[in-house]
């Protein structure tokens, strides 16, 4: 009986990891195929290509057509799509305190030409894809 325990043992080191990362890889692979089933119009996804894009038509089994622009729909197999984004949403507070930083600024440099005026109050959209996953 000693000598089959060290061999026993040595077979269930192996085998326990392997088993435990196969239990992860098929969860891993459900969770994939209930999100590519449940897409629907409208939703915003990112494929596997690192592309951002909108779902424009979801009515076939193996294809989606995604709008990457506007009017810009292309085809893409539904394996292509890698998750859903949430899209990120602002603060109206923190909206309010970048339009007074930037009276702020324009009142300071007050003597400054106009074109320096447009310039600095143009606004940067925020991105949209960046935020954090839930």
């Amino acid at each position: 009986m000693e000598g089959l325990f060290l061999p026993l043992l040595l077979m269930l080191v192996v085998a326990i990891p392997l088993v435990m990362s196969t239990r992860k890889q098929k969860r891993m692979m459900a969770q994939q195929q209930e999100l590519q089933n449940s897409l629907a119009d409208g939703d915003r996804v990112m494929t596997t290509s690192g592309l951002y894009a909108t779902v424009a038509d979801a009515s076939d089994e193996t294809t989606i057509d995604l709008e990457i622009a506007d009017g810009v729909v292309t085809t893409w197999l539904r394996q292509a799509v890698r998750e859903r984004i949430n899209p990120v949403v602002e603060e109206e507070s923190a909206a309010d305190d970048d339009t007074d930083t930037d009276s702020a600024e324009s009142s300071v440099t007050g003597d400054a030409s106009t074109e320096d005026k447009s310039a600095s109050s143009a606004e940067v959209a925020p991105p949209l894809e960046h935020g954090k996953k839930k």
